[in-house]
């Protein structure tokens, strides 16, 4: 990789300029990598998966409709043996009656989603970004500004305790929950936060149950706990806030046990833990995902719930949808950062933004509310998903990432 000093400033102006090197900003460099196209990438962390926060060790849910985007983008198969299938989700209400089946055979689909760990995404995506044509990655950079020019945008960043000024057509931000771009562009957001902190580390039990997920709605919150390759089980735990500190706290007996009771036999003992990690929660909606020449992505203009595990998944159709909308408009010789494209990227992507905030906010209330009645309905909920194949269908569908009109990647088909 060429490193910032070697780059001359015939080099600093570009198609299109990344904000962000984490998942979403990677996969949409891989994503145009092949159309022609002169991409900087502007990262506030060193590129490589040890190092960049996005990929550490915990359990990340892949979508069936993931896994197609990521086969568009020629990375499945590299990613494959480290991708543990999910064939069957076991959902239930704990203490209660009440639940309901997933199977990848009702669907016809050869698996619900796969998990991965994020270091192992992390080295499929970023594995020759570097060498990918026409990209330049700067990192680690601090962003400091942006305008719009008469002839597209203009970045100014910090290397090295050293400014440099990039410009481009179109600018894509995917720089996470505290986006520095949308607080630029004065984008208010929609934003509350539960309460909530998700605790999340890797565990191994004494009889795991292959390719098969859980998620248990509990007082405090759900706990899922994803399938993995090697017999382990991701761990996501959702508790009250008040309660992270003591349970981060406990030796590792003491927290498997806490564990247990949480959880119950299914997967027998538990016998050991990975390191655990806390990540408060929130509800973010972006008012508006463009500004002038610019697009967020992801985080940036939205983070949800992990009740269902649809983070990276409604990130990633961000980047399968931009991606189409570059690609023609590269095929048309068409300004890259023209309000026609930015209003088509926000068309098509704020119905699946708003509408996947809320269902997970709602289903996050739902579960949480300890009163009788509410209690007594979601019980039967489940029970009725059970056995109602067209709805248990339509919801497996819906957080497939199958349920709408489909971009090339989403199809498993590069975009070039």
């Amino acid at each position: 990789m060429a490193t910032p000093a070697q780059k001359t400033e015939g080099q600093r102006r570009y198609d299109l300029i990344v904000v962000g090197g984490g998942m979403v900003g990677a996969s949409l460099v891989r994503a145009l990598a092949g159309l022609g196209l002169r991409i900087a990438v502007a990262e506030a962390f060193p590129l490589a998966a040890a190092e960049q926060p996005s990929y550490d060790d915990r359990a990340i849910a892949l979508a069936y409709g993931t896994r197609e985007v990521l086969r568009g983008l020629g990375l499945w198969e590299a990613l494959r043996p480290a991708a543990e299938p999910i064939e069957r989700i076991h959902v239930s209400d704990r203490g209660r009656f009440g639940a309901t089946r997933l199977r990848a055979s009702d669907q016809g689909v050869p698996a619900l989603g796969y998990v991965v760990s994020g270091h192992s995404l992390g080295q499929a995506l970023l594995g020759g970004l570097a060498d990918l044509p026409g990209v330049d990655l700067f990192c680690p950079a601090t962003f400091e500004s942006m305008r719009e020019t008469d002839h597209g945008i203009e970045v100014r960043l910090r290397l090295e305790d050293r400014p440099l000024t990039l410009s481009a057509s179109l600018l894509a931000a995917a720089d996470g929950r505290e986006s520095r771009v949308r607080a630029l562009l004065g984008i208010g957001a929609r934003e509350w936060t539960y309460g909530q902190t998700a605790l999340i580390c890797n565990l191994h039990p004494a009889a795991p149950q292959a390719r098969t997920a859980f998620e248990r709605f509990t007082e405090t919150g759900p706990m899922a706990l994803l399938p993995m390759t090697g017999g382990r089980y991701g761990l996501v735990w959702t508790l009250e806030d008040a309660q992270v500190t003591a349970l981060s706290a406990l030796d590792e007996a003491s927290f498997l046990q806490r564990v247990q009771q949480r959880f119950g036999w299914r997967l027998g003992r538990f016998a050991q833990a990975g390191p655990r990690t806390a990540y408060p929660l929130r509800l973010l909606l972006a008012e508006r995902s463009s500004g002038p020449r610019t697009l967020l992505l992801g985080n940036a203009a939205h983070a949800v719930h992990p009740i269902t595990g649809q983070g990276f998944n409604l990130g990633i159709r961000d980047v399968a949808c931009l991606a189409d909308l570059i690609a023609d408009a590269r095929r048309a010789q068409a300004d890259l950062g023209a309000p026609q494209l930015l209003a088509a990227y926000e068309a098509q992507r704020r119905p699946d933004q708003e509408r996947i905030a809320t269902v997970t906010d709602a289903l996050v209330r739902l579960f949480t509310n300890p009163l009788w009645p509410v209690r007594m309905t979601r019980a039967l909920g489940l029970t009725a998903m059970d056995w109602l194949p067209p709805l248990k269908r339509g919801l497996a569908h819906r957080f497939m990432g199958l349920d709408r009109a489909s971009p090339r990647l989403s199809r498993g088909l590069p975009v070039d």
